[in-house]
């Protein structure tokens, strides 16, 4: 693929790093006073509600029926895997689950995007490398300590994120809209289910529940963009840049809540940083 044909998919990805990471950030404030498994499922409804009045609103055509089962299974595996992290970082040392999740489901797309669409060059390779490292250190929680209560459930969860990810892309390449309706509306179904199984329902205020509407709005369009991003062009550049998501979270969380920036959290932002152009080149 030349050069300049991935700069659209690379600003694409970098949209949904944005709307992911402002995503995050409000779903994590928002989990301080509500259950997370609970808000889980408003962010995931909110987002469904939404891109579905926007394909609704601007007649998008419906996808093949073909590809109707990818997205679902797009929807089950992000939905599921999502309160599988959760989790792993109620039980378990965030400092190591926390990386563990999201370099899991950055790096197996990218493996297996090399073998359907070539190895990319020196360039990419070492964005690609430079993206890793900048995700495990921003992902890191500061000052953690314990033992790896929760590894088996953080590699399954990142491995359900790639999982996603990869599902998305078979999920063709028709209307973006709908395919985020399909895979959204699975995750609500699936993180419903849960909801009701482990009988989550302790009461949300009406401030809380704003927060976690607006974090789904959010969610869902980051994940519009980077479905764009994924017909676009390569899936390994849709999935390495929107991964970093996590450097925005982290922002937001200096700038409004005051937390810490430590020496790594600056290294990972840096490598971050350092690894969109390579990426994109």
């Amino acid at each position: 693929m030349p050069t300049h044909a991935q700069f659209l998919p690379a600003t694409l990805a970098l949209t949904a790093t944005l709307g992911w990471g402002m995503s995050d950030f409000l779903g994590g404030y928002a989990a301080r006073r509500a259950n997370a498994f609970l808000l889980t499922t408003i962010t995931h409804l909110s987002g469904t509600l939404f891109v579905l009045m926007l394909a609704l609103s601007m007649h998008s055509v419906f996808i093949e029926k073909r590809y109707v089962g990818w997205a679902m299974a797009a929807g089950v595996c992000g939905g599921l895997s999502l309160a599988i992290f959760y989790r792993a970082l109620a039980i378990g040392n965030m400092g190591l689950i926390a990386p563990v999740g999201a370099v899991l489901g950055a790096v197996i797309p990218a493996i297996v995007d090399l073998f359907r669409d070539g190895i990319p060059g020196g360039m990419r390779i070492t964005g690609f490398v430079l993206a890793a490292i900048g995700i495990w250190f921003i992902s890191r929680a500061e000052g953690s300590s314990g033992n790896p209560r929760g590894l088996g459930l953080a590699v399954l969860a990142g491995i359900g994120f790639a999982g996603y990810f990869l599902c998305i892309r078979q999920a063709g390449d028709g209307s973006v809209l709908w395919i985020a309706v399909l895979s959204r509306a699975t995750s609500f179904l699936a993180t419903g289910v849960l909801v009701l199984l482990a009988r989550q329902f302790k009461p949300m205020d009406a401030t809380g529940v704003g927060w976690g509407v607006l974090a789904g709005v959010l969610d869902i369009t980051g994940s519009v963009f980077f479905v764009s991003a994924s017909h676009a062009g390569r899936l390994d550049v849709a999935v390495m840049i929107s991964s970093l998501y996590s450097a925005f979270t982290v922002l937001l969380a200096r700038l409004f809540l005051k937390e810490h920036f430590s020496r790594g959290r600056v290294v990972g932002l840096a490598a971050a940083l350092l690894a969109v152009p390579m990426i994109a080149w």
